[in-house]
């Protein structure tokens, strides 16, 4: 019992999952932070299948990384889910590794986002995260062994204006992620959350990222999803300062000082995206937003893309 209390006993207590010849899920891999992640798993000699609504750009994306896979997912849809699985097992007979990544990012004022944009969020940040765990969590708990990483954001822990339905989407993501590592402990199965802080992805166009939070390229946030398969750490921030020096201002800056330090580190930038440069992109992606809130869920997994709904609500993601 008391070995279980020395650092690194959790990870030691599991099964070891070594990158080289691991079979790796990443949902939406086919562009941005996915892509990334599939690279340098990739790169570390494993199996990797890319997940993605865009099945297209996903077969590019393979294409270019030696050992990659791709087929068509939609995160919301949980027979899409058990589609893609299927596929997978019936090629390489397990999955080793999924990483959650999928997910979309509006900002702007709460009360012009639409219910269609709302549904968006949930579907893809929390829904999807949950259809996946689900999805997997079986042939793992049968081989004895597996590992899942969710892909969660600071505004899990940081409130920001102009964010209120994202926050709640990773807040839900964050104690999803923590209580399914309760629940599986001792199966083998373990899960990570991954908290970036903003990334700088295409879908950060016309966004004046930083201020209350640093910004990160896709590379990092790809080394730290890689880096739990040995560590299994419960939450890891991107950089890894921002959860500690978070959760210490939290805990003891009184909130009359961090009204003020918000304030002038300009803590409101989802509410003032430059629309002008993002127009060709959010055009491309509204009908995407247009066909998930009418059902047919094509939009259910953009990753580093945008929406925009009828009352020019936009959406950026920047973890």
């Amino acid at each position: 019992m008391l070995s279980e209390l020395v650092p690194g006993s959790y990870a030691r207590s599991n099964p070891r999952i070594e990158p080289p010849g691991a079979v790796v899920v990443v949902t939406g891999g086919a562009r941005g932070i996915g892509a990334e992640i599939a690279r340098q798993f990739a790169e570390a000699e494993a199996t990797v299948w890319i997940g993605d609504v865009d099945a297209d750009v996903a077969a590019d994306t393979a294409g270019v990384i030696d050992g990659a896979r791709s087929a068509v997912l939609d995160v919301t849809d949980a027979v899409s889910w058990r589609e893609f699985v299927s596929k997978v097992l019936d090629e390489c007979g397990r999955i080793d590794i999924l990483v959650n990544n999928a997910g979309v990012m509006p900002v702007g004022a709460f009360l012009e986002e639409s219910e269609a944009t709302a549904d968006l969020i949930l579907d893809v940040n929390v829904r999807g995260m949950l259809n996946g765990m689900r999805a997997v969590l079986p042939s793992m708990l049968g081989e004895g062994r597996g590992h899942i990483v969710n892909i969660a954001s600071m505004a899990g822990m940081l409130p920001l204006p102009g964010m209120v339905s994202y926050n709640a989407s990773k807040f839900a993501a964050y104690g999803a992620s923590l209580a399914a590592r309760r629940e599986y402990d001792g199966t083998g199965v373990t899960v990570s959350a991954i908290l970036p802080a903003a990334v700088r992805t295409e879908l950060a166009s016309g966004a004046d990222l930083g201020g209350v939070l640093p910004t990160v390229d896709p590379q990092d946030v790809a080394r730290a999803v890689v880096r739990t398969v040995r560590t299994r750490a419960a939450r890891t921030s991107v950089p890894g300062w921002v959860l500690p020096g978070w959760s210490i201002a939290d805990l003891f800056v009184p909130e009359s000082v961090e009204r003020v330090a918000r304030t002038l580190a300009g803590h409101g930038q989802a509410l003032a995206l430059d629309a002008a440069e993002r127009s060709a992109y959010l055009a491309r992606i509204a009908r995407q937003a247009s066909d998930h809130a009418a059902g047919g869920h094509s939009g259910g997994t953009v990753v580093d893309g945008a929406v925009v709904d009828s009352a020019g609500t936009s959406e950026v993601r920047a973890r």
